[in-house]
């Protein structure tokens, strides 16, 4: 009966699965935590050689800074922010999604967040890690970063607590811990699971070490529960307040281009949109060569693309009030800046880069066909990609190369220490998800049955009450 039952959905108007409806808790386990205890393949040795081969430009790259000082980069006067503030813009817009997914849509109990919640929290994690290494590096001194936090210091000095600066230490060190906490805390029934089905000694000794004495009894799950609900609730106002601060950095100032209102909302749209655009960009080769088919269905890439072309929408509504603001303003530097400079200037290919990958790529997730092809939504999600960083090129850059005054303009080129640096990153990051995907369930075992349990349940209760 209850096979029966399960091949109908929970949602009436939603006719797709959210798990396929075969499973039950013994092959779920097993599809789960397959390509934990499989031995990886030829693609993932390839993968993590090519990560760890850009992750050595990264050690190239900051070893060559820190000996020659941070005149090696394409910095200069008047472009005084470049790559390294674009790079870490970049990657805190990246980083969000993993909150938001699990998070907010835990908050507002949408179901279809289980099963990529945690691809996006450990994307979060590694995200946020890569961003720091900007601002650190960007300081000339990382050795003496500790300055920015007020610690009891003999000489008197503290931070200038007036600078968007050290608002961002606080906001990025205090995102970081409460995303790893609520990345750890979700994982400590899988990682009993681990521990369980463990072949070797060593296995379950390690798992067992991070599973902290799980042992699944209604007490633990019960505190379980109350952690992970109370975690969510302290992520999500810092979803919203570390991209704000991150656009503080630009919105108090009086530059042209940066001086605007709506930089809060925007940054914070912006990172949504960058942010579920990488999900889709890893997901879809992860879920194929994992075989998680069944968990991640296309009803979630579906979701997922609903939302970056919402927040798609959002970010074309800021560039649209930006326009509009510095011509309803009669600003002559505002309307420069927007209807000159950027649209005519020396990175206008930049410029219409960003406004091709932004404004129109997302539209076409106005169609089904494109919503639902993968190949369609991948291309995208990665062209969106590319133009978020374009904006924070743009928005960076175009302001500070002509300000003001024509006679101290400059153009700005980044050196190859730049780009290692940046490539860098990316193999960071890179090496840490892969060997995430190869140590850890790379979805959330506990919630996907929990899930398949309510479906099952609401299935049944569905076609009793149908009779």
């Amino acid at each position: 009966m209850a096979e029966t039952a399960a091949h109908h959905p929970l949602d009436p108007l939603e006719p797709r699965d959210l798990v396929a409806p075969h499973h039950d808790d013994k092959s779920l386990n097993e599809t789960l935590l397959d390509h934990v205890w499989r031995k990886p393949g030829k693609g993932w040795f390839m993968l993590f050689g090519l990560s760890l081969s850009a992750l050595g430009l990264l050690v190239i790259g900051v070893t060559y800074t820190l000996a020659r000082g941070i005149g090696v980069w394409g910095n200069n006067q008047p472009v005084g922010w470049a790559f390294d503030i674009i790079n870490f813009v970049w990657w805190v817009g990246i980083g969000h999604a993993g909150t938001l997914i699990s998070a907010i849509l835990l908050l507002f109990q949408q179901k279809w967040r289980t099963s990529i919640n945690r691809f996006a929290e450990a994307m979060t994690l590694f995200a946020v890690m890569c961003a720091g290494l900007f601002p650190l590096l960007h300081t000339g001194r990382p050795w003496f970063a500790f300055w920015l936090f007020p610690y009891p210091s003999t000489l008197g000095a503290w931070p200038q607590f007036r600078s968007p600066l050290v608002w961002d230490v606080f906001a990025i060190s205090t995102y970081l811990t409460v995303s790893a906490l609520f990345w750890f805390v979700g994982l400590i029934p899988d990682l009993a699971a681990l521990r369980d089905s463990s072949k070797t000694k060593l296995q379950r000794t390690i798992y067992g070490l991070f599973a902290l004495g799980w042992r699944g009894s209604g007490r633990h799950w019960h505190n379980y529960k109350i952690a992970y609900l109370l975690l969510a609730g302290l992520s999500t106002p810092l979803v919203v307040s570390v991209h704000t601060i991150v656009s503080f950095d630009f919105a108090v100032s009086l530059l042209p281009g940066w001086h605007a209102t709506i930089f809060p909302p925007y940054f914070v749209a912006g990172a949504v949109f960058s942010g579920f655009a990488m999900v889709i960009t890893l997901i879809v080769p992860a879920r194929k060569y994992l075989g998680l088919r069944d968990v991640i269905t296309d009803r979630h890439l579906e979701n997922m693309n609903k939302v970056i072309l919402a927040t798609g929408l959002l970010v074309s509504y800021g560039y649209l009030m930006e326009h509009f603001i510095a011509w309803y303003s009669q600003n002559q530097y505002e309307f420069w800046t927007f209807y000159v400079n950027r649209a005519t200037g020396p990175y206008a290919g930049v410029y219409w880069l960003m406004i091709t990958c932004n404004v129109v790529t997302p539209n076409i997730f106005w169609f089904k066909k494109c919503r639902t092809s993968v190949p369609i939504m991948w291309v995208a999600s990665i062209a969106v990609n590319i133009g978020m960083w374009c904006e924070r090129f743009i928005i960076i850059v175009t302001s500070l190369s002509q300000d003001f005054l024509p006679s101290s303009w400059g153009i700005y080129t980044p050196t190859w220490v730049d780009w290692s640096i940046y490539v860098g990153t990316l193999g960071l990051f890179g090496t840490l998800f892969l060997l995430f995907l190869k140590f850890v369930p790379a979805v959330a075992i506990s919630e996907v049955k929990e899930l398949q349990l309510e479906l099952k349940h609401a299935a049944h209760h569905n076609s009793h009450g149908a009779h």
